[in-house]
């Protein structure tokens, strides 16, 4: 057995597969209903909508198997996302990357597989649409045709979960992403004793740019801020505008003292662009870092409460900022 080789791009695929806010959720109809067309169109016993995780790839919808998830390792799935067309193994018996597969050799006793890849508006292969037979056969070129169009209406159902879950302004998740990422990367945290730290970041002054400067410069400032927030901190940790001026970024692997370097990292490259000529305002911001505690914090709305409770207790501390600059 050869296990799928890791996409060179797998950060940005996982976060864009986090994204979409779907792994580990509820069956739903928009899904099932390819799942059932599939089995019917190519007479298969298994359809599968897999989305390709980290270490795992679970099934959004299913027919024909009782599992939500297999390891990745197994997968065929993941070897069908190294590409962009369709993936076919038409006996898996001669084919030397699944022939001792546990997946071959024990239940379901896979021989075919096909597999297409499902895609990001932005690119990402982010799992499969596959249909699987325990018998050996071809596919016509009208049904790879076929599979790909039904490939293709999944994508666009997980796009509309996706835009359902960013922030139209500045493209980082909304608070309804964030809360269900969150979830899951504070329940690996907790099964792997892992650290993690929650940073809240509210705008100083933003009222007076809005107030002066107009709504056009303060959409604006809220762009520069998101884009050089999400630049300053690492590609695993999430960022996130939960609405307004209020912006929190959930650390993992990472203690309160490490957070807090990452609060000055990101402060030290906001005044470099506020030192910048020609600067119309001044961008500002109160902090306040909480570290995660299992016992005290039950689930990510705790240590949303606690952390923004710091947060403005630190705002209450500051006098009124001169946010915007004398050349107005």
């Amino acid at each position: 057995m050869i296990k799928p080789p890791i996409p060179h791009d797998e950060e940005a695929r996982v976060a864009a597969l986090e994204s979409t806010g779907t792994l580990d959720s509820a069956a739903e109809e928009r899904f099932d209903r390819y799942t059932r067309l599939s089995c019917r169109m190519f007479n298969v016993p298994i359809a599968l909508v897999s989305l390709v995780d980290r270490n795992r790839q679970w099934f959004k919808s299913k027919q024909g198997v009782d599992v939500c998830e297999t390891s990745r390792d197994v997968s065929f799935c993941g070897h069908a996302i190294l590409g962009d067309e369709v993936f076919i193994v038409e006996n898996a018996l001669n084919d030397d990357r699944f022939c001792d597969n546990p997946l071959v050799t024990e239940d379901p006793n896979i021989r075919f597989y096909a597999g297409c890849p499902l895609k990001s508006p932005d690119g990402y292969r982010l799992g499969t649409l596959c249909i699987i037979d325990s018998e050996p056969r071809q596919m016509a070129e009208d049904d790879l045709q076929a599979l790909r169009d039904i490939a293709a209406m999944v994508s666009s159902e997980l796009a509309a979960l996706r835009l359902a879950t960013i922030d139209e302004l500045t493209g980082l998740s909304n608070r309804r992403a964030f809360n269900m990422i969150a979830d899951q990367s504070l329940h690996l945290c907790q099964r792997n004793n892992r650290n993690a730290a929650l940073l809240m970041l509210d705008l100083d002054g933003f009222k007076q740019i809005n107030d002066q400067l107009g709504h056009a410069a303060g959409d604006k400032a809220l762009v520069e801020f998101s884009q050089l927030l999400s630049s300053s901190f690492r590609e695993s940790d999430v960022v996130a505008r939960l609405g307004g001026d209020e912006f929190c970024v959930l650390l993992t692997d990472t203690d309160l003292e490490h957070a807090w370097v990452g609060v000055e990292r990101f402060r030290d490259a906001l005044n470099a662009r506020n030192d910048l000529p020609s600067r119309r305002y001044r961008l500002m911001f109160s902090a306040g870092v909480i570290q995660w505690d299992c016992d005290r914090h039950a689930n990510v709305a705790d240590l949303l409460r606690d952390a923004d409770m710091l947060m403005y207790e630190r705002k209450r501390g500051k006098p009124l900022p001169k946010a915007v600059s004398a050349v107005i």
